[in-house]
């Protein structure tokens, strides 16, 4: 899963590069900057814990901390609601059913406004989004990138997260566009 996982970043980054070189306005080392820039200032009005708890048992509830889930600070997590973490814990290939809100980071650090740039949480006439856990093989899977299903690592399925994304682990297709996400997230085992 990692080895896939890591040729796929690969793949985004050097179509990045190309993409920034015919840039003139503004580097590839701007916009990461500036992505750095707008998730750190979200992070400043919030708890944050540079670890995953050696337990795996997390602060739950919207006063809880933001936990850097990777080494390099790609994704934090906010848990909402843990869901059974013994009993439910998905399985690789699931396929996991989900709800989402995602606000542009950028958007908020530059103008202050948080405006839902997608998603499906706020109306039951969207279908529920979905991807086979840990299965990048399949576009449906891949499409979301790392980041949304880095939670069930440690949460059981029935969850509701809050997530901060870097680029490098969200949609995949948005890679190039070196914009951070907040994300507002629920899993679940069939469609709803």
């Amino acid at each position: 899963m990692k080895r896939l996982f890591n040729n796929t970043v690969l793949l985004g980054l050097l179509s990045i590069l190309l993409l920034s070189a015919c840039n003139n306005d503004q580097t590839y080392a701007d916009r990461l900057n500036e992505e750095r820039n707008a998730v750190n200032a979200f992070l400043a009005n919030h708890r944050v814990v540079m670890s995953v708890p050696e337990d795996s048992i997390f602060e739950v509830g919207e006063d809880a901390p933001y936990y850097r889930l990777d080494a390099d600070g790609n994704v934090y997590m906010q848990v909402l609601n843990a869901g059974d973490r013994k009993n439910d814990k998905v399985k690789t290939g699931e396929t996991i059913y989900f709800r989402y809100s995602r606000y542009s980071l950028s958007t908020w650090y530059a103008d202050g406004t948080w405006i839902i740039y997608s998603g499906n949480e706020n109306t039951m006439d969207a279908a529920s989004c979905s991807f086979n856990y840990a299965d990048y093989t399949l576009p449906s899977s891949s499409q979301w990138g790392y980041g949304l299903q880095y939670p069930l690592l440690f949460l059981g399925v029935e969850c509701e997260v809050n997530l901060v994304i870097k680029s490098q682990y969200g949609f995949t297709n948005e890679i190039s566009y070196v914009m951070p996400f907040f994300y507002h997230v629920r899993y679940y085992h069939s469609q709803i």
